[in-house]
């Protein structure tokens, strides 16, 4: 269960990102934000994966 939601965040951040990029080649004001939204997914995809490898010693 906790992989798919691994899964589901990091595609999310993914996604975040390559729409982050490709807003600003159109000069988006928000762009950074957008990308820095999907970092943070990111982050929190790795500390999910992280926190079940430390619980299945």
């Amino acid at each position: 269960m906790m992989f798919n939601k691994e899964v589901s965040v990091f595609t999310f951040g993914l996604f975040l990102i390559l729409a982050g990029a490709i807003s600003k080649l159109f000069n988006w004001p928000q762009a950074n934000l957008v990308m820095a939204i999907g970092l943070v997914f990111e982050l929190l995809a790795a500390l999910l994966f992280a926190w079940k490898k430390v619980n299945n010693k």
